[in-house]
């Protein structure tokens, strides 16, 4: 029988959201100026929702450049982010003092290939909880060799588990952000779980993005919850969805209905926590104000939902790729992070339109008439394509157009009288 999982300060912040029946809605907050990160976080604490905190990383500390981060804190420069190594563990714990404790907690959010350094001062200024993964932290954002990287993360993952209380989510469901059909990003987010799990993590969240199709979503989500269950038993674990991480409406009233969108299927999929997207985004990087206002939008929608409980029908057959994807990949061996490997030299696991090197950029996925992301081509992957009708090859300009679809979507649903989504919008031209 499984021992207790000790739970941290941001585990014990989901458990207690959870407990309360309430969504726990989450900035991608981050800036290098102490006063101004105080009082974003502060301000976060105050809004009217549940939440917790984010301290977001800034890009010289995501690749171990943290000289040029001193340079830059030295200089006055401003950074895209919180310089977590340049700043050391004394000033980030003072930081956080007064506003970690409750319900409250932080977690820090960084894009790092080799997160080695990052963990190491979280945990110096006693925080607990980060996120990534050996895939999801480098094919999309570095060009770091996958075999590289998983190395990192398991020397990682197994510092992280040496504190009681940590927890670690999974970015796997967030690969690049769009046009990446939901079985994949339910598979990777699965087997990045087992890889924590592996390594010795026993507190994990597993990440999904909003896609093009909310019931194509919803029935993401449950396949999600479902191989959880099945893989992560003993485990304390939850699941967490970002709001549309693609092209953003340009619209306030497009904007505004897009995270409401994402906020509803949170709560009708019985999911625990979410990250949010601000109506500035189209235009320019948000506030803490914006960032308030995105939180207590989301919490409101969410609640107005509260209770609804979405029963997908199978339709678009995301639970049986997803485990077929997750099967796959662990008969190749027995430890996860060379099964992750192997896989991808394969081809058994290949992301449309991602150019690491390691990748195998035999798939590609396309819009259907419905709206849903669907498998035009899947290379050596154990799922079957359906490719797009009318094309042997996808165009530069069906690629716009996907890029393109959700954002025009909800701002021409912004602009109809009544204000309803559109819903059967092909994104492929004629």
């Amino acid at each position: 029988m499984n021992a207790p999982v000790a739970l941290g300060s941001f585990a014990s912040a989901v458990t207690a959201a959870r407990h309360a029946g309430e969504l726990l809605v989450q900035p991608r907050m981050g800036f290098a100026d102490i006063p101004r990160m105080r009082e974003g976080l502060h301000a976060v604490k105050r809004a009217r929702a549940r939440t917790v905190g984010t301290l977001t990383i800034d890009s010289y500390t995501r690749v171990g450049d943290d000289e040029s981060a001193r340079l830059a804190l030295a200089e006055g420069t401003d950074l895209n982010g919180y310089p977590i190594t340049a700043h050391g563990a004394d000033t980030t714990r003072e930081l956080v003092s007064g506003v970690v404790g409750g319900d409250f907690a932080v977690q820090v959010r960084h894009g790092s290939a080799n997160p080695l350094g990052i963990i190491r001062a979280l945990l110096d200024a006693g925080l607990d909880a980060t996120e990534g993964g050996p895939v999801s932290y480098c094919l999309p954002y570095s060009r770091t060799p996958l075999p590289t990287s998983v190395d990192a993360w398991a020397r990682s993952c197994e510092l992280l588990a040496s504190r009681p209380g940590t927890h670690l989510e999974s970015f796997g469901g967030c690969m690049l952000g769009q046009l990446c059909p939901p079985a994949l990003l339910v598979a990777l987010s699965v087997l990045e779980g087992v890889f924590f799990r592996q390594h010795g993590l026993r507190s994990v969240s597993l990440s999904y993005a909003q896609q093009t199709h909310h019931d194509q979503d919803v029935e993401a989500l449950t396949a999600l919850r479902t191989l959880a269950g099945e893989y992560l038993a003993g485990l304390d674990w939850h699941v967490v969805l970002y709001t549309y991480m693609g092209v953003f409406p340009r619209t306030t009233g497009g904007a505004l209905g897009l995270l409401r969108d994402s906020a509803r299927l949170a709560a009708r999929t019985g999911t625990e926590r979410m990250i949010v997207k601000t109506p500035a985004e189209a235009h320019r990087i948000p506030t803490i104000q914006d960032n308030i206002h995105a939180l207590e939008e989301a919490s409101l929608a969410a609640a107005a939902h509260r209770g609804e409980i979405a029963v997908p029908d199978g339709e678009f057959g995301v639970l049986a790729d997803a485990r077929a994807l997750v099967e796959a990949v662990l008969e190749l061996h027995s430890d996860a992070g060379r099964a992750l490997t192997e896989a991808f030299r394969r081809g058994i696991l290949d992301v449309p339109y991602c150019l690491h090197a390691d990748n195998a950029q035999r798939s590609r996925s396309y819009i259907d008439g419905r709206g849903s992301l669907q498998w035009h081509a899947t290379g050596s992957m154990p799922v079957r394509a359906v490719p797009a009708p009318d094309r042997d090859r996808l165009r530069a300009a069906d690629l716009l157009g996907m890029l393109s679809h959700t954002q025009e979507a909800f701002d021409r649903a912004a602009l109809t009288s009544d204000g309803e989504r559109p819903r059967g919008t092909a994104a492929l031209s004629g």
